[in-house]
């Protein structure tokens, strides 16, 4: 239960004809990963006599090609479907999400699969394609009129037609804006170009700006539009307005109101389109993807002329029922063989019960463990939620982030592993925060011994949080101690099982002696502590040198840091506090206005209390893991187990 799961590694040699039979077996069952050992025949002489490299097959590219046709489709009428959902439709869906009934499909071969997408992506394609190319024609002549809407606007002080400004052989002209103070000066260094030009100037959308129209002979443009830059003049592209600004304006709205109104005719078009085809769809590319893994998976192993080689992990407890399955796969035309891992080499899967199995995201996110050394995944799913709860300490906030994490279980957990975790997470973690709250006197703050004038019957007064922080700060720096030393613990046995003596001696059991000597100092007095406090520093300066006495002020900085349990604990409360008093100032205080006020306080400001609470509870207790506990112990390593796995989401395999 405390180390990852114990793993063979699982030698497999069959024929050919039964590999992809093999493969298939291997892949519905998800729970082995396959090791590439192509890169080793190419390397030991031995075994180039013997195997030679295998390769993906043929069909990759073409499963890859439909894959990725599949996905676009897809994306594409996904995107046109979502342009009609609003507001409501997204909370809808995010609270109870639509579950996808998963269908049924027959195992085909790999050409078969072809075929069938194929001649299903072919249907599609000859209703979608002419629609999505006029789409995408109304899209790019929607930002062409909105572009020339927006110059017209612009120059729509100016009564002149654009036609009249378009280059000719000898004049050309130029609309822009500067700003109403470079402007004299623009005037003065184009008067020194020529004088064959004209401006025409108007206010722009503030007094601070001018619009210009600039008309000169053609042979001067370089040398004006060189002197325009310089004195940072906006240019606008009229190349392509034709008419009067008015008129221009006036055609654009009307074509845009026009290309809307197609726009939303073939939208609804599309919607129809996606209704009929998307879980089609879905289902195909969840084959595809599966088909496109198993193809691909060969490239990893050896072969001869009539035989395939792999490896695999596989889990212990997990190894008699992959061997029958691929002996049945392969009609028993196999050999099989189980080797005793090294653990330098073996890919490491967490083991855990299923109450802690989603704070393994926690421990995988700081680094994958070590094959040997303890998993503290249940550890954590223990203290963790507590840290938080002690961080936060209310229980009107903890109801709230338990309903926020009840929600997320119930809504997207339904098709989300990831929601589906932190959901737990945070229902874990607000039932800490109400019970600590409910006894440390913490309900949205002072609640009701401010505007009920009662105390919470189950406040324990010792550790009321407003009459007596500093027993939440012995509360806080106890539960430290604790923590660390169990770590310390841990880091001893992990050392100690390697044949590391000297650091589990140097590193974690000198701090278990010292802390042993000062509480007999403390108990006893000097006769009883000093002997084990010499000893410690003694083991310090022996293992560690003189700079394992400048490690007593960071292990006792390591022991502080418990102190942000009450920081922030005081934090909420405090804040909490000061909202309510505002509340009440503004009822009390403001006539008629602070009747409304009030409420709008109260509500808004708890809830940015919360957010903000609640997220810097769930970064400094991930910290007093990562920084303070983990520290103690964990070694970490580099192999972390990928299962080979066909990850059916909407579909499941006819039998």
């Amino acid at each position: 239960m405390f180390l990852p799961a114990r793993m063979r590694k699982l030698k497999i040699i069959t024929l050919d004809q039964y590999s992809d039979s093999v493969v298939r077996s291997l892949h519905e069952e998800g729970v082995t990963q396959i090791d590439d050992i192509s890169e080793r025949i190419q390397q030991d002489a031995e075994w180039r006599q013997i195997l030679k490299p295998s390769r993906a097959t043929p069909y990759t590219g073409r499963v890859s090609s439909l894959l990725m046709k599949t996905s676009g489709i897809l994306d594409f009428l996904g995107s046109v479907a979502a342009e009609e959902k609003g507001l409501r439709d997204t909370i809808r869906e995010f609270i109870n999400p639509p579950i996808f009934e998963k269908r049924e499909v027959e195992e085909l071969d790999t050409e078969s699969l072809i075929e069938r997408a194929e001649e299903t992506l072919g249907r599609v394609e000859s209703e979608t394609r002419v629609m999505e190319e006029k789409l995408n024609e109304l899209d790019s002549e929607r930002s062409a009129v909105e572009s020339s809407l927006s110059v017209a606007e612009k120059l729509k002080d100016f009564d002149i037609d654009f036609s009249d400004l378009q280059d000719s052989e000898y004049i050309t002209g130029i609309a822009g804006r500067i700003t109403a103070e470079n402007l004299p000066e623009l005037r003065d260094k184009l008067a020194d170009i020529t004088d064959e030009l004209v401006i025409s100037d108007r206010e722009g959308e503030n007094k601070a700006e001018r619009i210009l129209i600039i008309v000169t002979l053609k042979k001067h443009a370089d040398s004006i539009a060189s002197v325009l830059r310089r004195m940072e003049f906006e240019r606008f592209e009229i190349s392509e307005l034709q008419g009067r600004p008015s008129e221009i304006i006036s055609s654009s709205k009307t074509r845009l109101e026009e290309i809307s109104r197609e726009r939303k005719e073939i939208i609804s078009k599309l919607r129809d389109i996606n209704a009929e085809w998307e879980d089609e769809l879905l289902v195909l590319r969840e084959q595809l993807e599966i088909e496109k893994e198993r193809n691909e998976v060969f490239s990893l192993f050896g072969e001869t002329r009539k035989t395939v080689m792999l490896e695999a992990w596989v889990p212990l407890k997990e190894a008699d029922r992959v061997i029958a399955v691929v002996e049945e796969s392969s009609e028993g035309h196999c050999v099989t063989d189980l080797e005793d891992p090294d653990p330098e080499e073996v890919p490491v899967l967490l083991d855990n019960p299923r109450f802690a199995k989603p704070y393994e995201t926690f421990v995988e996110m700081y680094s994958p463990l070590k094959y040997n050394e303890i998993d503290p995944t249940i550890f954590m799913a223990f203290v963790f939620p507590f840290f938080f709860g002690f961080c936060l300490t209310d229980a009107g906030y903890g109801i709230i982030d338990a309903l926020i994490g009840f929600i997320l279980y119930r809504g997207l957990g339904k098709v989300n592993n990831f929601m589906r975790n932190f959901g737990i997470i945070m229902m874990s973690c607000g039932v800490w925060a109400f019970i600590l709250g409910m006894v440390t006197n913490g309900f949205i703050g002072d609640f009701f011994p401010r505007f009920f004038n009662i105390t919470l019957p189950t406040v324990i007064p010792a550790i009321d949080a407003f009459v007596n922080p500093q027993n939440i700060l012995i509360m806080a720096l106890t539960v430290g101690v604790l923590h660390i030393n169990f770590g310390l613990i841990l880091g001893a046995r992990n050392n100690i099982r390697l044949g590391n003596m000297r650091e589990a001696l140097g590193s974690q059991i000198v701090w278990l002696i010292l802390e042993l000597g000062i509480i007999l100092y403390l108990v006893g007095g000097m006769i009883f502590g000093a002997p084990l406090i010499i000893l410690a520093f003694a083991m310090l300066l022996y293992y560690n040198g003189l700079f394992g006495l400048m490690d007593v002020s960071g292990f006792l900085g390591t022991l502080l840091s418990y102190a942000r349990l009450l920081a922030l604990c005081l934090s909420t409360g405090g804040i909490a506090m000061t909202v309510n008093i505002l509340t009440g100032l503004s009822y009390e205080m403001i006539p008629v206005i602070g009747v409304v006020l009030a409420p709008i306080i109260f509500v808004f400001g708890h809830i940015a209390n919360n957010a903000f609470q609640s997220l810097g509870a769930f970064i400094n207790s991930l910290r007093l893991h990562y920084v303070e506990f983990f520290a103690q112990f964990y070694m970490g390593g580099k192999n972390k187990f990928n299962a080979f796995r066909a990850e059916r989401n909407f579909t499941k395999i006819r039998r």
